[in-house]
Parts: structure tokens; sequence; C-alpha cells
């Protein structure tokens, strides 16, 4: 019987400079396949592989002019699409490091940024430079303004640029600065400070790599092409880009998920894969159903997490599920098979990557328990160095050798591991620890809904309520009674929520997490809906 292969991401051993560092794969494919598309734009634009590759020199050239080398970190302060790939690959092109920034941040978490990042560059357009007066600007010296505006008021000692007064390069010699390697830093990406100051996640190309393969690798095949559905901030949308750039294929990019144009856009890029986060999945499967939903190129998807109704979606829209375990700090280490029968299953760990569950003083606990994941890997930089700046909290992520997730899981007799809460985010409610994920979940399956976060508030009894703060499904309304009494019949008694808000949206970050700690921070807000004051009582007997 012949020997299975395994995967190149499966080694334990980095890969090469040339089959891992932007500048030397990007140029190897632009003179392998120079007239194939590698990416396509949301405008209809595209940028072959040849042409990718002459914005990456170019944008390198321009940031040369500005003092910029290897190891200097360049901020790419922009929505996605050209603008933001041409700054990314050009700073990566000469080995600086890319460090996007989330076109949302204003104030104090825009100026924690700026100052962490120790960068003397930024890329931005003129209305987000408005946003740069009056906070501080760390070590910042140069403003490239992409769209060549200029802003309203005075930046002060900040020297201003347009792209049209940056040079051309010269050639595409090989006479670089130092050369590239695997283990060098590749881009510092912000975690999206759902609760606290953002931490810059230090990844190394052996990192990005990694995790890029792993997703894609085993899938790969002629006209593979992923669209973008997060955005080049987060390294969801990160992965993507370089999983097609390391295999030779193509991506769409778009400026965000939107799901009433989904479907189209599918159809117009002729995407055949994506990632869809649950919140995304569940909008899709909350639409009406229609005679073209199988009228798509969609082969196959990441749904994380994965829903109850991952097999009512596979079957609707006729594609090919998969989910997966990923954070920005670790290389996707936990991964699922097609359309796993395990329902809520993250998967088991992927070859190369050892995981344990812990208790807060790191020892195993036992099997069905929860317990904090922790990971280790057998290859070397493929997963995080650290938080740049913050000795501390790498020191508190990495002790003990293992990095500490922060999230609960369980695992199966199978070996599954299942997805509990964050471990910030468990409720306990008069001596039971309740997982806000399953009572999401179960409040998720009411076709009235269409999102929903669970969250502790204090109770005048000790320890929390739960409450629950939704949303309802188009041209719907919900009532709180009638949601509760659904809800008493699908879950103990002890997670049924005391507490329902009703909102046109919740509040997310630009990657789509709930801003739980908002939140939780406001409680019951005069508009909640209390069931206890409504006499809806929920006994043990129930």
């Amino acid at each position: 019987m012949q020997k299975k292969t395994l995967p190149s991401w499966a080694s334990s051993t980095p890969p090469s400079r040339d089959q891992c560092v932007l500048r030397y794969v990007l140029r190897h494919q632009a003179e392998t396949r120079p007239n194939d598309v590698f990416v396509v734009f949301e405008n209809g634009a595209e940028w072959t592989y040849a042409q990718a590759c002459e914005e990456a020199g170019r944008a390198g050239a321009w940031l040369r002019a500005l003092g910029v080398a290897k190891g200097d970190r360049v901020l790419s302060w922009l929505p996605t699409g050209p603008d933001a790939l041409r700054v990314w690959f050009g700073a990566n092109w000469i080995g600086a490091v890319y460090v996007p920034i989330n076109p949302a941040y204003k104030g104090g978490l825009l100026e924690h940024v700026i100052s962490n990042s120790g960068a003397r560059v930024i890329f931005t357009t003129g209305d987000l430079a408005d946003r740069l007066i009056g906070i501080g600007l760390g070590q910042l010296a140069h403003l490239v303004l992409v769209d060549n505006a200029k802003p309203t008021a005075n930046l002060g000692s900040l020297r201003l640029h347009a792209p049209s007064d940056l040079p051309l390069p010269v050639s595409d010699s090989d006479d670089f600065d130092p050369e590239i390697e695997p283990w060098d830093e590749q881009s510092i990406i912000f975690t999206s400070g759902t609760t606290g100051p953002s931490k810059g996640v230090l990844s190394s190309y052996c990192h990005l790599a990694t995790a890029a393969l792993v997703g894609f690798e085993e899938r790969d095949k002629e006209g593979m092409r992923y669209l973008i559905t997060l955005p080049l901030f987060h390294v969801g949308g990160t992965i993507g880009v370089y999983g097609m750039l390391l295999l030779g294929r193509s991506c769409a990019m778009t400026s965000g998920f939107r799901t009433q144009d989904f479907w189209d856009i599918i159809r117009r890029t002729r995407a055949t894969c994506c990632t869809l986060l649950g919140a995304m999945a569940t909008f899709l499967l909350k639409t009406p159903v229609s005679s073209s939903d199988r009228r798509h190129s969609l082969d196959w998807v990441f749904m994380v997490p994965l829903l109850e109704n991952a097999e009512a979606f596979r079957k609707r829209f006729g594609v090919t599920i998969l989910t997966m375990f990923n954070m920005t700090e670790v290389s996707c280490p936990i991964l699922s098979e097609k359309n796993p029968a395990a329902a809520g299953s993250c998967g088991r760990p992927r070859l190369g990557i050892e995981a344990r569950l812990v208790d807060e003083n790191d020892l195993e606990v036992e099997r069905g328990a929860v317990g904090e994941l922790i990971l280790r890997s057998n290859r070397p930089w493929s997963m995080m160095h650290g938080y740049n700046a913050m000795p501390e909290a790498s020191a508190k992520a990495w002790r003990n050798g293992w990095f500490h997730t922060g999230d609960g899981f369980r695992q199966d007799a199978r070996g599954n591991f299942y997805f509990v809460d964050r471990m910030k985010d468990a409720i306990r409610r008069r001596g039971e620890n309740i997982s806000s994920f399953e009572v999401e979940a179960e409040v998720l399956n009411h076709p009235l809904v269409r999102e929903c976060a669970a969250v502790g508030v204090p109770s005048e009894y000790g320890e929390d309520e739960v409450m629950i703060v939704v949303s309802p499904a188009e041209a719907q309304s919900i009532d709180p009674a009638q949601l509760v009494l659904y809800l008493k019949d699908r879950m103990p008694y002890f997670m049924v929520p005391r507490f329902v808000r009703i909102l046109s949206d919740l509040p997310k970050t630009p990657t789509a997490k709930v801003l739980k700690a908002e939140l939780r921070n406001a409680g019951v807000t005069a508009d909640t809906w209390d069931r206890e004051a409504a006499g809806i009582q929920i006994s043990r007997k129930e």
C-alpha cells in the first residue's frame, strides 16, 4: 500500500525562505504564472501575479525613499482593498513589518496602537488622518495619504506625502539589504481589544505560512478562489490572501461581509471557498429560501464556530462544511474532517500540535471536564513569538512553555474538542457554571432571532443572573416572554435567562465579534425585560 504523503505544514522543520517569505514566493509566482489572476477586487479590477509583483516592488521603493529598512514597522490604516494590499506587500518586499490598524479605531485606542508599534511611517486616507489630531503619535514621522487628500488641521512635525511624490523602483535587482528569513518578523496584528488594550501579536513568515497552508493545502485544486470576508487587519483576511499566494491560486477581495450581497458576490467573482464566522452563517441561513440557493460557485466553507444547524446550511446551499479553532497567536491547531458529524465540535488537534485542557494551575483536567486549552507546536516559529512591547502579557500567555488560549474547552471520548466559552465570559449563577456560548446557541435556534449575546449581570442574591441581548430577524419582532418560554423547554432551568434586552443590532468590532464587555457594563438598562418582574418563575422541577 502506498504511504500517504504528509502535508508540508506537518514537518517539524520550518519551510525555506523560498517556500514562505513573501518577496521570494511572489517573485517565483510572477515568473512562472505571470498572467494568472491573483486577486479580483470588489470593483471588478484585477491584479495578475506579474502586476502584484510590480505593485509590491513599487510600494517597497516608496518605503525605502522614506528611510524604511528591514525590521522597521509600517502602519497600514486603510480599508480592505488595493491600497491596503499594496502597503502590506511593499513592506514585506523590503523585509519591513506590516502593522495593520482597524479603520474604526480612534482616540485612546488608536493612540495606544500607534505608540505600541514604534512605527515611523503610516499610510492612510485624508478622512482617517483627521483622527490623528490631538492624540499622541509615538515615533511617527511620515504620513502617506494614499488618496492625495489633506488633513483639515495641522499635524505638527508629521511630514505629509502622496504616492505621486514617491519614486518608482529603479530596477527589480537582487541587490537587497539582508536576506529575509522564515523566522523574521512579518507582521504585528493587534487583537480586537474587546476587554482591554489591544495586544500586538508578533508573527513570523513561518507562522503566517503554516497557518495558511493548514487551511488550504489539502483542499488545493485548479481554479480555487478564496473570498476574503474578513479584513486585512484580521488574521482571517491575511491567511486567506497568503494561502492563495503560496499555492498560486487567486482570491476575491471585498470591503466586508454583507448578507444581502453575499451570494451575488460569490457568483460575480466565481469564488469557490470562504470563511464564515458563526454570525455570518446564521444571517445567511435566516434569509428567505430561494430557487437560486444552489446556483453559485461556492464549493466549501470554514464555518467558525460550527453551528447546530450546519447540516441545514450544507443541504440548503449545497456546500461542504469544515470547521476549526484558531487565534491570531497560533496556526489553526484544531481542525475537523469534512461535514463533521460531532455537532458543535471544532475537530481534533492537527499533526504537529499538542493540546491539553488544564485548570488554573496548569494541571490537566479529567476527560469530559472543562479546562483552559493550552497548545504547543513541534515546528519552531509556527506560533506567535510574543506580544509587542508587552513582556508581562507574553510571559503570562507562554507560562510553563505552553500557549494559553484563555478559552474553555471540553474533550469527548473520541478526542473531539468542543469550545465552551471564553474563560472570562463564563457565567456563575447560584452555584452553576453556565456557558454563554451554549445559551446563545439555543437562543439562535429561535426563528425570530438574528443574533444573540449572553452575559452575566449582578444578582441581588449574589453571583450572576443570565441576561441575553438579542436582535430580531429582518421585518420581525420578538416577544421576550414568548422567547423565554421557548427556551424553558430547551435548556436546564438554571440557564434560562432572567433578563432580555432587544436591540436592532448588537455592538461589534469590525471583525464581527460582539462587544460583550460593553453589554455587560451596561447591565440591566431601562429597556430590559425581567421575567421575574413579569411573574414568570422557572423552578428546579421544570
